[in-house]
């Protein structure tokens, strides 16, 4: 059996699990110094990456490919993603992008470029016992990159995959600044239960995201194009939480560093602490990837029945389409 494979409950999915997970970042291909050096990938990825693994014992992991939000650099989401990789998976964050406009067809592409690169390099960056599984490989995206991932899952990426996913997560995913005014290319199509996916969804919510931090910046996850419009879209089986008092951004690394790290402060409504929201997401996405990649349902189920009691947030809405 996998090293991975182990019973999950539904409390134990916030908390750090059993292995020990380590970060490393990786150049893109644009991006090598011209001179190879013995450390450089004889492959390198399309885009820079941050990868989680389980670092110390052996085994085949299941593999997320994780896409950041607007503007936001991928280590901002590092306690996140070794949150998760700490329950035996290996996490790939691509930098999608530094600067963007409005069309996201770009990091779209970019996307699936990466994912196209799996099966190419990503075993030759990590320890020889981790082997990822790319057959048991899921997709996630928060913010505009749940966008691009909701895109990606439904096949708007001019660059065809290679690979199929197994499963969809959008957390906090936004559509653009308002019903009508959606990025291009727009996903939604407010047209209840139409997306085309043959692959299980989680949604993840925040309660305070479509709420204005002041009069001078719009809701960072406006009504009309968030988590509630992506969720009505989705078929069955997909499941759906919302973290009542928390932000868009809660689930950012305590620290994020930078002019962009200090904007996350003040742009978005924000709850009184990242940690609770960061480990809420990092649990209900281990539980939603054991069940449907790993087969063991224990922990998400858990969730569905006593998700009020045991999350560490308090949650507005809990629902599953089976």
């Amino acid at each position: 059996m996998p090293s991975s494979s182990f019973t999950t409950t539904a409390s134990d999915v916030f908390e750090t699990g059993k292995y020990k997970a380590a970060l490393r970042r990786v150049e893109a291909s644009a991006t090598q110094p011209p001179s190879s050096s013995s450390c450089a990938p004889a492959d390198p990825p399309p885009k820079p990456l941050l990868i989680a693994f389980p670092a110390e014992d052996a085994g085949e992991f299941p593999v997320l490919v994780f896409l950041h939000g607007y503007l936001l650099y991928n280590s901002f989401y590092s306690q996140l993603i070794r949150h998760v990789s700490s329950h035996g998976f290996v996490v790939v964050a691509p930098q999608l992008y530094t600067v963007a406009g409005p069309d996201t067809t770009d990091e779209i592409n970019s996307a699936a470029a990466t994912t196209n690169w799996l099966p190419r390099g990503l075993a030759d960056l990590l320890p020889p016992q981790v082997r990822p599984n790319l057959a048991k490989l899921a997709v996630a995206g928060h913010s505009r990159g749940g966008k691009a991932a909701f895109a990606l899952a439904l096949g708007k990426s001019t660059t065809p995959l290679a690979l199929p996913f197994s499963a969809l997560l959008g957390i906090d995913p936004v559509d653009g600044m308002d019903k009508g005014k959606q990025t291009p290319p727009p996903v939604l199509t407010y047209v209840p239960r139409s997306f085309d996916l043959d692959m299980p969804v989680m949604v993840v919510g925040s309660g305070l995201g479509e709420i204005r931090k002041n009069p001078l910046f719009p809701a960072c996850a406006p009504r009309g194009v968030n988590h509630a419009d992506f969720f009505a879209e989705c078929r069955p089986p997909v499941c759906y939480f919302v973290a009542e008092k928390y932000g868009h951004l809660d689930m950012l690394d305590d620290e994020t560093e930078g002019l962009r790290g200090k904007a996350t402060y003040c742009l978005c409504k924000n709850g009184r602490a990242r940690e609770p929201m960061r480990r809420f997401v990092g649990g209900v996405v281990v539980a939603f990837l054991r069940a449907h990649l790993e087969g063991d349902d224990v922990g998400l189920m858990g969730l569905r029945d006593d998700g009020h009691k045991v999350a560490p947030v308090e949650l507005q809405k809990v629902e599953f389409l089976l």
